[in-house]
């Protein structure tokens, strides 16, 4: 017989204690027992920010609607040589600046999120956001990363704090009020992130349930349209929607399938669920006063498309969305 002394005793705690640390990351898959394990039912501690919307509680305007033709961008301009841009042009201040400015998430995994061991940002819009900063200095790096909340990305732009914003932010004509867009860069399909062991499969039973939202997605406006007797409870971003199901705070979460499809990877009992609700196209926001940006954008993301860049920043953060990834088929104005 073996035993234990001290020390031993010592490392099999820090070993396990290291073991939870990495799955909480995300960066390591178990797979899951038959069953999940019984959530939290102590007092769920509130993020910052979080607003419950109580059905009946008024929302912005519902945007949906397409009478303003929203997916037509402005027609991409011949793409300048990388520190040769055009005087005059918001891309000769962003390169006398020294750098661009962008606005993202850090908690929208696979799009935009924190790296656990480095501290780096990464993703799709972060790798998307890189690459314009070649275009203009010839280094992906010349680039400053702001942290902004969905519901504050359009105030971002207005006031000039950021140049562009890449964060998974819908192109809807509510919105084309008040900034430009990029043509279509991602096209994602509203679903429903429900725990494994729940009887939630679709959006009916949702009644009367608490659902996460981001404030300011536009992913609440159509669940509100759908399921009006929900209740919404709408954090500053989408981790904190997975730390509330965590606790059982909520009972599910709806949003876009990547979003969801990166919240399931770090938990195990949780899984998409239910068809589609609705389709979102991404854009690259940008102030209504710089058409010659949203022309040179345009221009970064049709040869992004033409050498394959864009096919394979997809594949590396997209294929937890398990479908097939396109770009959305471009149409222009002007």
């Amino acid at each position: 017989m073996t035993t234990r002394g001290p020390m031993t005793t010592r490392l099999l705690t820090a070993c396990t204690v290291v073991l939870v640390a990495i799955t909480a990351t995300g960066c390591v898959r178990f797979t899951a027992p038959d069953s999940p394990p019984q959530r939290t039912t102590a007092i769920t501690p509130t993020p910052p920010g979080m607003i419950v919307a109580k059905p009946g509680t008024a929302l912005p305007p519902d945007s949906e609607t397409d009478n303003c033709n929203r997916l037509a961008s402005l027609r991409p301009i011949p793409l300048p040589e990388p520190g040769q841009m055009p005087p005059r042009t918001p891309m000769a201040e962003i390169y006398a600046n020294g750098r661009l400015i962008v606005g993202v998430d850090t908690g929208s995994n696979p799009f935009s999120f924190r790296d656990p061991l480095s501290g780096d940002l990464r993703g799709f819009d972060v790798d998307l956001a890189r690459e314009i900063s070649r275009a203009i200095f010839n280094d992906p790096n010349r680039i400053e990363f702001r942290v902004t909340r969905s519901a504050d990305r359009i105030r971002a732009l207005q006031t000039g704090q950021v140049d562009l914003v890449v964060k998974t932010m819908s192109i809807t004509c509510e919105r084309l009020k008040y900034v430009t867009f990029s043509s279509p860069y991602y096209v994602a399909a509203q679903r429903i992130l429900a725990v494994i062991n729940s009887k939630i499969t679709s959006a009916a039973n949702l009644k009367d349930k608490r659902v996460c939202v981001a404030t300011g997605a536009t992913s609440a406006l159509r669940l509100r349209r759908i399921v009006p007797s929900a209740t919404l409870v709408e954090t500053a971003t989408w981790a904190d929607c997975l730390v509330l199901m965590q606790q059982s705070g909520v009972d599910a979460v709806s949003t876009d399938d990547a979003i969801l499809a990166g919240l399931a990877a770090q938990d195990p009992w949780l899984h998409l669920v239910g068809p589609s609700l609705g389709e979102e196209y991404y854009g690259i926001g940008i102030r209504k006063d710089r058409d010659e940006l949203v022309r040179f954008v345009n221009a970064v993301l049709v040869d992004l498309v033409a050498t394959g860049r864009w096919r394979a920043i997809a594949d590396e953060w997209l294929s937890v969305v398990g479908a097939p990834i396109a770009l959305p088929r471009p149409t222009y104005r002007g």
